[in-house]
């Protein structure tokens, strides 16, 4: 048996809905906002980074039978690390605390009074909001009949609705492009595009796509690895038709109130011109099922892998755990969260985007043992030199290193580790 029509879109809808959360809500229409018109130059470098590598990624995890496998191929010490750390990152650490205190920003001071105690609304928000996430991820099985029939649909809708009333009243058209996306754009965005973690997060999704499919009565193996990459190509078609809405929306935001702070306040100034008071309402509804969906998903994803890995605490013990921890880095404020976030991804997704280039020529690199070890330790040093250096070190000799001035300093070292790990293996053959 393999999955196929409704179960299979099911299934899509499911991993749409575990990607799609705060980041992939505010950064489209932020860079859009900011791009002017350039957007469409910003958005082929976002939907590079943030549709066509996560989509890759599944693809990548799925054939080379999961994150730690893939990553097994450095060394086991390293997928150990690796792995550890992505799940941290995309879990309790980073991404699911920014599902609450994102929707939580959408969704609370909009309505609360200038004298509002918004800290202990977060506090009280986000006890609510991680207690649903608890009892909704306690069945990781159940999450396609959740989340892909019924939460899912209905943020599309909501979604829709937004980009509608932008074709029925453009507004004043797209503004002028600022920055960088005056000079490359397009890099710019793909950039821009690590902040929604969705290709680190791609790697791990693998394990709670297999259980939902299996729980659709698919067994064997070959075709739950089909099954995945087609739920994979899936999502990944409706990330890129929503978030070309969501730019669309961004470009004109940023044509009628220029310089928005970010995303969030670029969707704040449409939905408010387009529909009034209503418009909060109807963004609060949009960040909140967003976030949910994606706090979930995640929740879910890092209590099966910590689980594996270390069996004595049960999945729901793990889940607990994740659920609670998330709930106290929540109560930091986006703000900290984001800026913790940057400089982690910064070091995190170089080395992702080379496993998963890497995993497409494995049935050439077969043999050649060298090649996975270099390339990430090039690659690795080369985004941590980098991420000191934004963190203020004096590292100078850096900016000389080609395609450093866009942000991709690590490329070169990449290609000259992959080149070296071939040279290494013939010369050990």
């Amino acid at each position: 048996m393999r999955l196929k029509g409704k179960s299979l879109l099911l299934v899509g809808l499911t991993l749409f809905s575990m990607f799609f959360g705060a980041g992939n809500l505010i950064f489209p229409p932020g860079i859009a906002s900011q791009a002017g018109t350039a957007t469409w130059p910003a958005f082929l470098g976002l939907a590079i980074s943030a549709v066509g590598l996560p989509v890759l990624g599944v693809v990548a995890a799925a054939r080379s039978g999961g994150l730690d496998q893939l990553c097994s191929r450095v060394h086991p010490l390293f997928s150990k690390a690796f792995t550890i750390v992505t799940y941290l990152a995309i879990g309790p650490c980073l991404a699911i605390p920014r599902t609450a205190t994102t929707s939580f920003e959408m969704s609370v001071p909009p309505f609360a009074g200038p004298d509002a105690p918004l800290s202990l609304f977060r506090l009280v928000y986000s006890l609510v909001f991680f207690a649903a996430a608890l009892v909704m991820a306690l069945r990781p099985e159940k999450l396609t009949d959740r989340l892909g029939k019924i939460l899912c649909p209905i943020l599309v809708a909501l979604i829709v609705v937004t980009f509608a009333g932008c074709l029925v009243n453009p507004l004043s058209g797209y503004g002028a492009a600022t920055g960088d996306y005056v000079t490359h754009p397009v890099v710019k965005g793909f950039l821009e595009g690590y902040q929604t973690m969705d290709t680190i997060a791609a790697l791990a999704f693998g394990i709670v796509i297999a259980v939902n499919i299996r729980a659709r009565g698919v067994e064997e193996d070959q075709a739950v690895v089909k099954g995945t990459i087609r739920s994979g190509i899936i999502a990944g078609v409706m990330l890129l038709i929503i978030y070309a809405m969501l730019a669309h929306i961004g470009a004109l935001s940023g044509g009628a109130v220029p310089n928005p702070t970010d995303g969030a306040a670029a969707l704040t100034n449409v939905v408010g011109l387009l529909f009034g008071p209503m418009g909060n309402a109807l963004l609060a509804v949009i960040f909140i099922i967003a976030c949910f969906n994606v706090c979930v998903g995640l929740i879910s994803s890092c209590g099966e892998f910590f689980h594996t890995l270390f069996p004595k605490l049960s999945y729901r013990g793990w889940a607990v755990l994740f659920a609670l921890v998330s709930m106290v880095i929540s109560n930091a404020g986006l703000a900290q969260i984001i800026s913790v976030s940057a400089p982690v991804l910064g070091v995190l997704y170089p080395m992702a985007i080379v496993l998963i280039a890497l995993s497409f020529f494995q049935r050439w690199l077969e043999g050649r043992r060298m090649v996975y070890p270099v390339a990430i330790l090039f690659t690795g040093v080369a985004s941590l030199l980098y991420a000191l250096k934004d963190a203020g070190l004096p590292l100078t000799f850096l900016k000389g290193v080609p395609l450093a001035s866009m942000g991709l300093g690590w490329v070169l070292p990449a290609a000259a580790g992959i080149l070296l790990g071939l040279l290494l293996s013939v010369k050990k053959a």
